[in-house]
């Protein structure tokens, strides 16, 4: 028996000259064996694992022998597009509310990310919230979060803040994921105001 790389052998299993493993086997009822490529005959690239059906270079089917065949991959989730924006509206102060700062810039950002946190900078406390909210001082510093789904959805979660979270005008609870929707507005601290936008 020839080995894959050229010797005679007398071995079946191991080539007896150069001791690489024979590419097929005598099956024990005698019958000729079957004859397994070990690499592909169109780009020359190893075979492995050696039951692998296409080429991973050139995509030869050892099968069937078509030639420039590629395995057909499951197309990419393509996760829908959210995005926020923030602004700071007077309307939601109380008496004790101070006015919101006179330079306080809206703002809008595109979630690309799994998840976003809500809050305020502490460097300290070694915290860095994607959606700062440094300008409300009622704003804990891990005041929520916002989740993309695996299904391309998003939702909130409050993080158990000081002064809660507000979905579309009411309290939502602590610590458990709401869903969210396309035009939903999200309230906290004393005046600021988070919409949702689904973008895509």
């Amino acid at each position: 028996m020839v080995c894959p790389k050229g010797h005679e052998s007398d071995d079946l299993d191991f080539c007896s000259v150069c001791g690489v493993k024979m590419a097929a086997a005598v099956t024990q009822s005698g019958d000729a064996p079957e004859r397994r490529m070990s690499q592909c005959p169109d780009c020359g690239a190893a075979r492995h694992p050696e039951d692998t059906v296409f080429c991973e270079d050139c995509g030869y089917n050892f099968t069937s022998g078509a030639h420039g065949e590629k395995k057909q991959e499951p197309a990419p989730t393509v996760l829908a597009e959210w995005e926020v924006s923030v602004s700071a509206d007077a309307s939601l102060k109380t008496a004790e509310s101070p006015d919101p700062p006179a330079d306080f810039q809206p703002s809008t950002l595109l979630l690309l990310g799994e998840s976003y946190l809500i809050g305020r900078k502490s460097e300290k406390r070694g915290v860095f919230p994607e959606i700062s909210l440094d300008a409300d001082d009622a704003v804990s510093h891990r005041h929520a979060v916002l989740t993309r789904t695996a299904e391309g959805g998003l939702s909130v979660k409050d993080l158990g803040s000081s002064n809660g979270t507000r979905l579309n005008g009411s309290d939502i609870a602590a610590e458990t994921e709401t869903a969210l929707k396309d035009g939903d507005q999200i309230t906290v601290g004393h005046w600021t105001r988070i919409g949702i936008r689904r973008a895509g």
